[in-house]
């Protein structure tokens, strides 16, 4: 009687096993995503800018939208503090001036923000807010005016002060080829 009780506990948790994993999530692996999937997907922003989407912002906007919706993450003055991390300098994890960021284009951190913020819900800024977040970010750094307004247009033209201090394109490289330094896409 033992045994069939042992046997009788393992078939019923091996049918509620096989009972769960058929109502599991379906992937369709090996499916072809549709245009407007990839479209979703595809949403990298090029230091040109070409595929910014339509919308407007300033510092003075930034910094609303800071105090409402980064300020619990980056500190009050965007200095962070604690575990949390601060808006300036950009891209630095220590301490440093700007001449020495990791941010060669300005899109850059604007494709960031887009991406990233708020931490609690990446991705759900509007394209305005991102505009406004990206020029409070700048202005913070000393790179742009608070009154200037960040668009499509106007953020591939701003100037990063470390843009010049990157590897240059080597004379006569070719994409595949190895560069002095290792293999870069």
């Amino acid at each position: 009687m033992r045994y069939f009780s042992s046997l009788l506990i393992a078939v019923i948790g091996v049918s509620s096993c096989a009972t769960a994993l058929a109502q599991g999530r379906t992937y369709q692996l090996g499916s072809t995503p549709s245009q407007e999937e990839i479209k979703a997907r595809d949403i990298a922003i090029s230091p040109d800018g070409k595929e910014l989407p339509p919308g407007t912002g300033t510092a003075k906007e930034g910094a609303t939208l800071f105090a409402q919706k980064c300020a619990a993450c980056h500190g009050p003055n965007g200095n962070g503090g604690g575990l949390t991390r601060g808006i300036v300098p950009l891209g630095n994890a220590k301490p440093v001036k700007i001449p020495f960021s990791l941010v060669p284009y300005a899109t850059t951190v604007w494709d960031f923000i887009n991406r990233a913020m708020p931490q609690s819900k990446p991705g759900s800024l509007t394209a305005d807010e991102v505009y406004a977040a990206t020029a409070y970010v700048l202005y913070r750094n000393d790179i742009i005016k608070e009154t200037d307004v960040l668009d499509a247009k106007s953020l591939p033209k701003v100037r990063m002060p470390n843009r010049d201090n990157f590897v240059p394109e080597q004379p006569g490289w070719k994409p595949g080829q190895k560069r002095p330094f290792g293999y870069y896409p």
